[in-house]
Order: C-alpha cells, then structure tokens, then sequence
C-alpha cells in the first residue's frame, strides 16, 4: 500500500495534484478536503478504520499567487505552445528544448526575455550564435507573461490508477 497516491481535485473537481495516501488522510483528518473515491485498501488504529483515499476535493478555493507566473521549463513550453519558435512546429514536451535567443556566452541571461522553445533540430542549427549570425529569429518575441493558460494536471492516463480515470482530461 506504500506505492499508493491520491489524486486532489480543486473544489471545481479539476485535477490539482497528486499527493501520497498518508497526506491525503491527513487532509481529510484536519477537514481540508472531503473524500470522492475510495481505493478497496483500509488503513486501521486501535479506534478507527478509514479507507486510502483515492481521490479527494479541496473544500475551498485553490488561491492563486499574484507574483506572477514562476520561470519554468514547463512554463515557457505552455507560454510558446509547445510549438518551435524558429520552425513552428507543435510538439510534444519530451521532444523541445529551450534555446537562449543570445546565448549564453554572449552575455544572454536565462530569463523570460531570452528564452524561447526549440526543436532539436532548429536549436543544433542555431548552435551558440545570435539571431543575426544564425540567420534564425524566433516567431515571437520572448516575453514575460503575467499569466498562463490553464493546462491542468500532467498525468500518464494509461498508467493512472482506474479510480482516477473519470477525473482526468484526455487531450489529443
């Protein structure tokens, strides 16, 4: 039972994350959550017997930050949507890299305004050159965004537990 998780839903029943099984209890304990499904395991104290959560709903609001949005991989693929700045090809996260538009040996920062998503490809063509030497300009200037689209919970579906299943978005 150590390996199990529990999907946390926002109070919209929107995937949020995934936490262990003892977290979850915790949450449900301390009345942060109510329970959605259950797994068929229990866990059991000398006076009480619950069942491992599988998935529970935050009972409040999930608050957001106003600090702006955090410098992340995962980030600047969402704000170039998932698509190759230099070719604008849409792509799968595990395919892109990011590229330092003025690259780091010539002074470029690894920052919102220098960096954009990139292809293998494009970005060995490009190697360590400026946009002038390489001849390759992003599409779009690199900016930093003040929000970003909402793309929900990362998850492997095939590999998800089947009591997540209902809750999880399938995209193509």
């Amino acid at each position: 039972m150590s390996n199990k998780r529990t999907l946390l839903l926002t109070s919209w029943y929107f995937p949020h994350k995934i936490l262990c099984w003892e977290d979850a209890i915790t949450m449900l304990y301390l009345g942060k959550a109510d329970p959605v499904v259950d797994y068929e395991e229990a866990v059991r104290s000398p006076s009480t017997t619950m069942a491992v959560p599988a998935v529970i709903r935050l009972r409040r609001k999930v608050r957001t930050h106003k600090r702006g949005v955090r410098f992340s991989r995962i980030n600047v693929f969402t704000r170039d949507g998932f698509r190759c700045q230099y070719c604008n090809t849409k792509l799968p996260m595990k395919h892109l890299t990011y590229d330092h538009v003025i690259p780091r040996s010539r002074g470029g920062r690894t920052e919102w305004t220098n960096i954009v998503a990139a292809c293998r490809p494009c970005n060995a063509t490009k190697r360590n050159r400026t946009p002038d030497a390489s001849g390759m300009f992003p599409l779009n200037e690199p900016v930093q965004p003040t929000s970003l689209p909402l793309t929900g919970l990362i998850v492997d579906v095939e590999g998800a537990p089947q009591e997540w299943r209902d809750f999880l978005v399938v995209t193509a």
